[in-house]
């Protein structure tokens, strides 16, 4: 980290800060890895998205999202309407390995102006959790906005009481940061909200750690990996 600097009465400031501002709002288009591809979400997906989250028999995965689970295919797409038309949360569906949409997820609280941005809204298919399209998903939205957009600062928030993506963040990199108490309500209950960060600084570190662990030399026969993230 910087440290300060000093003005003229020495006192201290932050560090300058160069580029250009604002930065681009991220473009709708397709980001493609070697494990998953992001697609811009539309209402065609809706089908697929119904089938691929009946896998979760339980409902888990719809716990701390902000809306309700979808019982019909007419709920989901009534929501996909919605997302396809939405620039903020910016919504793409993930196909997995196999070419199949298995969830989606998206960035928000896009402030070009400062250069940060947001990644949520995520919802994994149980076939895709814990994969290598799970973990390349993040990778594809971290090297977007450091890379393409040139942004400062990328984001993660949640629940404080989700424990699994509390996880998922710091194992993804992200630094904790904090608890918003009382920070909004949902479902008709209090959200208290835990904060993640990682800085433009930091990406390149982050990125060579995807890199390797998302190498195939990491992977054995049976799909397993050798190092852990």
């Amino acid at each position: 980290m910087n440290r300060p600097a000093q003005n003229s009465l020495g006192q201290p400031i932050g560090w300058p800060v160069t580029g250009t501002f604002p930065r681009p709002r991220p473009p709708h288009h397709t980001l493609s890895g070697a494990y998953t591809t992001l697609l811009p979400l539309k209402r065609g997906h809706a089908q697929a998205l119904f089938d691929a989250f009946a896998q979760d028999h339980e409902g888990r995965g719809w716990t701390y999202l902000p809306i309700e689970p979808w019982h019909h295919q007419s709920d989901a797409e009534s929501w996909c309407d919605t997302a396809q038309s939405s620039t903020d949360p910016l919504f793409y569906s993930i196909l997995d390995s196999q070419g199949v949409i298995s969830g989606f997820c998206s960035l928000l609280r896009i402030d070009p102006q400062n250069g940060v941005i947001e990644t949520g809204y995520i919802h994994y298919a149980p076939r895709l959790q814990r994969s290598r399209a799970a973990t390349e998903t993040m990778y594809l939205l971290m090297r977007h906005v450091f890379e393409d957009l040139g942004y400062r600062r990328y984001e993660w928030k949640c629940d404080a009481l989700n424990a699994p993506s509390r996880a998922a963040a710091e194992r993804l990199g992200f630094t904790f940061e904090g608890i918003f108490r009382q920070a909004t309500h949902y479902k008709g209950r209090n959200r208290d909200t835990a904060w993640f960060s990682m800085l433009d600084s930091e990406w390149p570190i982050q990125k060579a750690r995807f890199e390797t662990w998302l190498s195939p030399d990491n992977f054995d026969a049976e799909g397993q990996q050798k190092s852990a993230l």
